[in-house]
C-alpha cells in the first residue's frame, strides 16, 4: 500500500438501517447507519427515525412499535443484554445478517476513514 498522508486511514464496514413496512412490496425508508471499524474496535449506530416519511409510505404502520425495534438495535450495538457477550465484530455481523422483518439492515459496504465517528455522521446525513 502507498504512503498515507495525515492520519492513518482504516477500513470500515457499514450498512444502512431501514424500515420496510411491507416486506412483500420491498419499499423502505432509511432510518439509520451502522458502522464497524475492526482496526479501532469501533461499532456505532446513528439513527434518525422520520415518522412523517414512514406515515406517508405506510399509514397503518405502528410507528411506536418500529421505534421500539430501532431502539433495540441501539442497545445491541452498546452491548446490552445477551449481546454483551459478543465482540463488536460479532455484534456487527449479527445485526447485518439478512432478515425479513420490518426493521432490516441494507447490504454491507466498505470504505476508508481516519475518523469513524465523523464517517458515520457523514453517512447518516447522506443516506437518511
Amino acid at each position: 500500500m502507498g504512503a498515507v498522508t495525515g492520519a492513518e486511514r482504516n477500513t470500515y464496514e457499514w450498512a444502512a438501517l431501514r424500515v420496510v413496512p411491507r416486506v412483500d412490496r420491498g419499499e423502505c425508508v432509511n432510518v439509520g447507519v451502522l458502522l464497524y471499524c475492526r482496526h479501532e474496535v469501533h461499532l456505532t449506530i446513528r439513527l434518525a427515525l422520520d415518522t412523517a416519511r414512514l406515515a406517508a409510505l405506510a399509514p397503518d404502520l405502528d410507528v411506536e412499535e418500529v421505534a421500539t425495534a430501532v431502539a433495540a438495535w441501539e442497545r445491541t450495538v452498546a452491548g446490552e443484554g445477551p449481546a454483551g457477550v459478543l465482540s463488536a465484530g460479532e455484534r456487527f455481523r449479527w445485526l447485518t445478517a439478512p432478515r425479513s422483518t420490518v426493521v432490516q439492515p441494507g447490504p454491507v459496504h466498505t470504505g476508508l476513514t481516519d475518523d469513524p465517528e465523523t464517517e458515520v455522521e457523514r453517512l447518516l446525513a447522506r443516506l437518511v
